[in-house]
Order: structure tokens, then sequence, then C-alpha cells
């Protein structure tokens, strides 16, 4: 369990004060410019050492992504860019970092972008946080007025600006390519890569995107060294992490916990345990709705980290934990997710417009059992054909919920299908005087 002076999202709840005087009580800003003092490459390395991995759902290294923009100016600008579209279903973790926690993400963008060599970060945040969008932009504005953003940001000598930038509530601008085309006001649609954004990202310049959480743990990291972060969760898989904790649980929450921490003692210490007891527990899925479900006997055992659930054919994802009991009817539940997939495709990729299409209307039949048993590894082919075969990674997305179903739901399905085929077969006329016509007279 993760101790209170371990945690470092200290006002999640919105019981303290958001504002700067709050902030820094909590220790925000504090020491800023002496961290910036380290110089680029400092920060960086110590962000390397810490481990910690993108908190946005690929985990990738953070500190490895920062290394890869440029040691030294060709003359273009370089960018931040904080990706706070959070569009996952299940997810809502990065509102309250903006709405409870903002001038940590602030203060986290002053010191990645000096890191990387960036005079400006725009964050790009979801449509819909219109309340998360203002207090940021508020923050944002007591930061310029305490001199510590804007030009000598915290007396550091570098000049440094932020900016709010409001999406159209598309789920596809939550991958990074996507989310530079419409900052840059065209249509959120994945480009090709490469060319990479550290080589060629908003406005042709070199570019980061990082997700708001992963920004928002860089002060921490700084001030207390990745020797502290290093030490907690497991090896390959460090630090602290937001949970988001929903479905058929008792008390819905997000909370702070150490990476591999396992799942069931994170539903019974935090959520008040699965709805009906532990028993009643049908099945989970364990990152927000673009990874596989995992069954209750997986569930039992296994730890809440990137490398133990994708050894279980699952992820971390988002660490959005949507827990479902056995009320659940978990064919119309995927069914309902290859819907929302379907509809959020950008339509760019031959094998995601015409695949999720596809993969929704199987689905809806098989909620109803309509189909043939044949079709499972059909559509379980047609997954297949939509995975990895497409620019950005929301072919995957869609196509991972509905082999999860099928790799571990499958009776279920094929017991459906059945008791379908069962109702619609005719049943013959029994042979009784009252079944015969009558003789002509």
């Amino acid at each position: 369990m993760l101790s209170d002076s371990d945690r470092i999202f200290t006002n999640l709840y919105g019981q303290h004060d958001w504002r700067l005087p709050g902030a820094r009580r909590r220790g925000d800003w504090d020491g800023t410019a002496a961290i910036l003092a380290r110089g680029r490459e400092s920060i960086i390395e110590e962000v390397k050492a810490s481990g910690l991995r993108g908190r946005g759902g690929a985990g990738f290294p953070t500190g490895m992504k920062w290394s890869f923009m440029p040691k030294v100016s060709d003359g273009r600008p370089a960018y931040l860019v904080v990706n706070a579209d959070e569009s996952e279903p299940g997810t809502c973790k990065d509102r309250d970092i903006l709405r409870h926690d903002p001038h940590k993400l602030i203060e986290g963008c002053l010191i990645a972008s000096f890191a990387m060599g960036a005079h400006a970060c725009y964050v790009y945040i979801r449509g819909e946080f219109f309340n998360e969008a203002r207090q940021l932009q508020q923050a944002i504005d007591e930061a310029y007025e305490a001199g510590l953003i804007g030009g000598n940001a915290c007396g550091s000598g570098w000049d440094f600006d932020l900016y709010v930038h409001r999406g159209a509530g598309a789920y596809i601008c939550g991958e990074e390519t996507a989310l530079l085309e419409s900052l840059e006001g065209k249509k959120g649609m994945p480009r090709l890569k490469p060319p990479f954004p550290a080589a060629v990202g908003l406005y042709g310049c070199p570019t980061t995107v990082n997700n708001v959480e992963s920004i928002a743990v860089v002060p921490a990291i700084m001030r207390r060294g990745a020797s502290w972060f290093s030490a907690l969760g497991r090896p390959k898989n460090t630090g602290t992490k937001l949970f988001c904790i929903s479905g058929h649980v008792n008390k819905p929450c997000n909370v702070e916990e150490e990476l591999g921490i396992p799942l069931r003692e994170l539903i019974d210490r935090y959520a008040g345990g699965v709805r009906g007891g532990w028993e009643n527990l049908l099945a989970v899925i364990p990152g927000g709705s673009s990874v596989p479900l995992i069954p209750k006997d997986i569930c039992d055992n296994v730890l809440m980290d990137f490398d133990s659930l994708r050894d279980v054919k699952s992820g971390l994802g988002t660490a959005a934990v949507i827990v479902m009991d056995r009320s659940t009817d978990i064919v119309r539940a995927i069914a309902r997710l290859a819907q929302f997939y379907k509809h959020e495709s950008c339509g760019q990729c031959t094998p995601c417009r015409e695949g999720t299409g596809w993969m929704k209307r199987m689905m809806d039949r098989m909620v109803e059992g309509r189909a043939d048993i044949a079709e499972i590894n059909l559509l379980d082919q047609v997954t297949r054909q939509i995975e990895g075969h497409t620019i950005c990674a929301l072919g995957d997305a869609a196509a991972w919920p509905i082999q999860g179903l099928i790799r571990h739901f499958r009776p279920v399905m094929e017991a459906r299908i059945e008791a379908y085929n069962a109702r619609r077969v005719p049943k013959p006329l029994a042979a009784t005087p009252e079944a015969l016509p009558a003789a002509a007279e």
C-alpha cells in the first residue's frame, strides 16, 4: 500500500485550494529555478533513471521519448504538446489533475519543455472539459502573474509560454499525430510515421506529445530523485499511477497507488469491493475500453502494471478499471464498445473504416444469437485483419475487446447462438387426427 508521504497528487479529491497559494503549500513551485539550473541533459537523464513510462496508455519510457528531440536547434522552434483529450471510455484521471492540481501540470510543462529546448507548450484539452479548461487557464494566468512562466520563467533565464487549446471531442485526437493535425486546424486524422513528431511535428517542427499525468509527475521526480520514484512499484514498472475504478463496485473512485498492486486488493481496498462480493465478479477491463477483458480467475491474482497485464494478453492502458459482475450481459457490453469504435474511426484506413463496421454489425447479431457458430471464428479473423494493419492504434483498440471476449467467453457466445437457433426451428406437427386435413366429402 502506498504511504501518504509518497503520494504525488495530494489534492486529487479537491479537498484543498487548487490555486497558486494552495499549490505552493503542497510543495509545488519549490526550487523550480534550481531544477532548471541542472541543465537539459541532467533533467532527461533523471527522468530516464526514474523508469517513468507514459501514463497515456502505451507505456513508452518518457525520458527516452524526450531524448529523441534535437539536442541542437536547426533554426526551427521546438514544442511540447500535452494530451488532455482523455476520451478513452472509463478514464477520468486527467480531468481530476486539471481541476484539482493544475499547477503540478504547469510546473511539469515548464521543466519538460526546458529539457527538450521548447519555449512553447500547448495543452490540447477535451472540449467537453469546460470547467477544467477554465480552471487550468486561471492557474496559467496566476503563474504568469507570479513570474513562474513567461519571460525569464522562475528567474531561470528561460522564456516559456503555455497555451490552452480546446478540442472538438473526437476520440481519434487522442492519437498524437491526429492531435497535431487538429491543433493545426485540420481534420483530426493520424499521420503516417516516419517522420516521427520529434523530427517533424507541430507546424513541421520538432515536437513531443505527452499525457497529462506523465508531465504532472515530473516535478516530484526532480525534487525527490529518480531513486525514490524507481523504488516504488516493480522493476520496469516503477512509480505511482492514478487508477480509475468504475462499474459494479460499491464505491467507484480515482486513487493513486503503486504500480504492481494486485487487482483484487485495489478493488477491495479502495472501491469497497465488487457489488455482491468477489465471487460475484464476472470480468474486468483493466486499462480502459481498448484493452482485452480478463475473467475472474485471472483477476484473482493479476498485478496492475504494464508487464503483468501484457503477460495475460491484456494491458494497463490508462489504468481505467471497469468492473463487471455476473449480472452483466458480457456480449452486449463488448458490442457497445464495438459501436463506439465504429463511430470514432476517422475512416482514413480501409481495414479500420470497413472493419469496424463489420465487427459492429456482427456483434449486434451475436448479442441476439442470430448467427452461426462458425461466425465466431470469422469474427476473430476480421479482428486479426484489422489489428496491426492501420496507420494508428484505433484499429487495435477496436479489435482487442472482441478478441478478449472470444478468448474468454466463447462458450457464452455459442450458447446464445444455439438458444436462438433452437427457438427459430419450427416444431414438427404432431401426427394426430386433429392435425390431418379434413377428408373430402
